[in-house]
């Protein structure tokens, strides 16, 4: 008895093979113009590159066929796909985070350096009410 594959499958593999099939096509064009009288390195590049999208193709493939009979286990509640479950990730692995005292972040009066500050914010405070007496 063979295995059911669902009509989507059979879509997949068709589209695999037509993908397969166009990628290795432009790598045997790219390789016949790298050795003709004009080809260059970039012609090498497109004519290696045109095969590696043929495998991942070939890859994506494979990988979404064992996604699906893998959540396909998971649904029938087959015993092996409990076991590759994933686990929560124990509280004390990472480090905790430093904290900071919120008087820490409070700015000293006397620092120069505030003051500064405190001037520009002023000073901007002041040009936003002279652009809105400007503005009526």
């Amino acid at each position: 008895m063979s295995e059911y594959r669902p009509p989507r499958r059979t879509a997949l593999i068709v589209l695999v093979v037509i993908a397969v099939a166009g990628f290795l096509a432009l790598g045997y064009w790219q390789w016949t113009r790298f050795t003709a009288a004009g080809g260059d390195g970039q012609n090498l590049g497109y004519a290696l590159q045109w095969p590696a999208f043929a495998l991942f193709c070939i890859y994506a493939y494979r990988k979404f066929v064992h996604l699906e009979d893998e959540e396909a286990a998971a649904e029938s509640g087959s015993p092996s796909s409990a076991a590759k479950e994933p686990t929560e990730i124990p509280a004390d692995l990472l480090p905790t985070r430093p904290t900071v005292p919120a008087d820490a972040f409070v700015d000293d009066p006397g620092d120069p350096e505030t003051q500064q500050v405190q001037e520009y914010n002023d000073y901007l405070a002041q040009l936003a009410r002279r652009s809105d007496r400007s503005g009526q």
